[in-house]
């Protein structure tokens, strides 16, 4: 049987998605509550990272080792991919000698050609187009604050990144609308908001956006890689900001979430992240809880 992968959100159908996250739930209770377990015991997943990372390599390591498994932290430097291999080739080895492979790179063309050439199942780990392992923690933690969030609305704030990718692509998987407040020239994917449009509104005024909205979320205004850009985009974005303010205007139980890492007095306010609606911790430790129920998933297809 063919490997599945996990790029994008839309390599799983809603239910599938709904069942993970139940499922991570439950892993975090378990957790919580000390009980072992050994379902991935002698299972070896690869972790590829060009990009520096905290939560990403934390929680697939620690998650790996909590099901009774292993994690290699591969980096270009100590690697042939660093060398010039090309990517189907490592691939091709690498998915000979391991039971899954995780990705934190640059091109999402990186990631695709390597899941092309793997015979076991490759997760984006984040490219500079989507974000998917977030997304699962984002909704995770909704769900346990919140219930479900078919039919709510959700305001992103910022840049038109792979967060805001993410988040467009979860909008049309979990059934809600989503209001990205952006500047002019910082937009999503035009051809994303082509196939997702009747779930997208894109308003320049963060208010608009937030207006009576269930989750307001953000990230920071430079990623990685866009460090040059840092004074431009502070001119760009210092009226897209999340504050008690901006929460003011949205539904009463709003909920405020950020990937982290954070930038307190830019994209967020230097209170933001103890605003009672906060569950940015939560959410943090939620990558660990859904990225275990996503490689129980992926290496041993079932949920249980």
């Amino acid at each position: 049987m063919a490997a599945r992968h996990f790029l994008t959100l839309n390599d799983m159908s809603t239910g599938e998605l709904e069942q993970l996250l139940d499922h991570a739930s439950k892993l975090r209770n378990e957790w919580r509550q000390g009980k072992i377990r050994d379902s991935l015991k002698n299972r070896v997943l690869a972790m590829i990272f060009e990009k520096s990372s905290t939560r990403t390599r934390v929680s697939f390591e620690a998650g790996m080792t909590q099901l009774g498994g292993s994690a290699l932290f591969l980096s270009p430097r100590d690697t042939q991919l660093g060398r010039g291999e090309p990517i189907e080739d490592s691939a091709i080895v690498i998915s000979s000698m391991v039971d899954a492979v995780m990705i934190r790179t640059f091109a999402h063309d990186t990631v695709e050609r390597f899941a092309a050439a793997s015979r076991v199942p490759v997760i984006n780990a984040l490219t500079d187009d989507f974000h998917p392992c977030q997304l699962l923690a984002d909704m995770q933690t909704y769900r346990e604050h919140r219930g479900s969030i078919r039919g709510a609305t959700v305001a992103w704030i910022g840049d038109g990144n792979n967060m805001c990718h993410s988040y467009i692509n979860a909008a049309t998987r979990f059934d809600f609308h989503l209001n990205v407040a952006c500047p002019e020239g910082y937009e999503p994917s035009e051809a994303l908001m082509n196939e997702h449009g009747d779930r997208v509104t894109i308003v320049r005024d963060p208010a608009e956006a937030a207006k009576g909205a269930n989750l307001l979320v953000t990230d920071v205004w430079a990623s990685m890689g866009q460090e040059d850009e840092q004074k431009a985009r502070e001119k760009a974005f210092r009226d897209y900001q999340i504050n008690p303010g901006l929460m003011a205007v949205a539904d009463k139980d709003a909920l405020f979430m950020h990937c982290l890492p954070a930038h307190r007095g830019e994209e967020i306010s230097v209170d933001m992240m103890e605003h009672p609606g906060s569950v940015v911790w939560d959410e943090a430790e939620n990558r660990l809880h859904a990225q275990k129920a996503l490689l129980e998933f992926l290496i041993l297809n079932r949920l249980d």
